[in-house]
């Protein structure tokens, strides 16, 4: 009976262990594009940013798209606005901090953009569980999908120019 009970109590230590606190799960279906803002000097975008933010439409040629979000800071949306011109969509502005919840339910089975700092996108990647480097770099462009039982596959790319820092 001792012996039941203990390898009972160890079996559930072992899954909480094993749980992932704060983890969310995006929906079977759901495919988050994530990338950090162009290029920058000071707090605007540089020629280099303009042209990565120029890139950005190429490299989503064929990609269908329902969203595009950025928080309100003004290089975030001058880097998704050819994309959101391109594809005739508003930017929805989410808060550049604790928006990650918000961003995973929204784009629950819908392919969304979002245009981030490194911040916010660390914040997604631990919310996600998604285990490695987010896109911190300039270029770096993941793409995250769920297949049906909700597992995470990351496919990770880069765009435009090469970075001018």
């Amino acid at each position: 009976m001792k012996r039941r009970i203990f390898l009972a109590l160890t079996g559930a230590g072992i899954l909480t262990a094993c749980a992932r606190p704060g983890v969310a799960k995006l929906a079977p279906g759901t495919t988050l594009i994530i990338l950090r803002h162009g290029d920058r000097s000071g707090p605007d975008l540089n020629a280099t940013g303009r042209a990565r933010a120029d890139a950005l439409v190429g490299a989503m040629d064929g990609v269908e798209i329902d969203a595009i979000y950025a928080p309100s800071v003004q290089r975030n949306l001058d880097t998704a606005q050819p994309l959101a011109t391109n594809r005739n969509l508003p930017i929805d502005r989410l808060p550049a901090n604790g928006m990650a919840t918000q961003l995973i339910t929204r784009s629950a089975g819908k392919t969304v953009v979002w245009v981030g700092n490194k911040g916010n996108l660390r914040e997604i990647w631990e919310a996600l569980g998604a285990g490695g480097e987010p896109p911190l770099n300039y270029g770096d462009l993941h793409i995250v999908t769920t297949d049906k039982l909700g597992g995470l596959h990351i496919d990770r790319r880069h765009h435009g120019p090469a970075s001018s820092a």
